[in-house]
């Protein structure tokens, strides 16, 4: 997991400025979302396009009941170098391929799953 920057107010007297960061970048229509995985300048993000796409997520289950995910890793690796920020839900699908330790609330989430399985049958 990156290690996010803390807020100049912890007390830690660093201030860690990031420009630019990846995020989801929403596509699709209503009751469809899409979402290109987008490097993006954090401070111009309303007025310019994304810098670069490095992946691209389909949440929504296809036929075989599979959420489709593609990464291009040494592009996110080359980002991750420069000083990119990740977002949660980015850094969450990145864990789950591998690429970053897995996020604890990936856990919860599988545990909260199971438990509702069981409840209902």
């Amino acid at each position: 997991m990156p290690r996010l920057p803390l807020h100049c107010s912890s007390g830690t007297g660093i201030i860690t400025p990031f420009s630019k960061a990846i995020r989801f970048a929403r596509y699709g229509c209503t009751n469809r979302p899409f979402y290109h995985i987008v490097v993006i300048d954090v401070k111009t993000r309303e007025t310019k396009p994304p810098i670069e796409q490095v992946g691209v997520y389909d949440p929504i289950p296809n036929m075989h009941n599979e959420k489709l995910v593609s990464f291009n890793f040494e592009r996110i690796q080359y980002w991750i170098a420069k000083g990119a920020q990740i977002s949660t839900p980015v850094a969450d699908l990145l864990g789950l391929a591998g690429f970053l330790p897995i996020h604890p609330r990936t856990y919860m989430r599988a545990w909260r799953n199971r438990k509702t399985v069981e409840k209902c049958s």
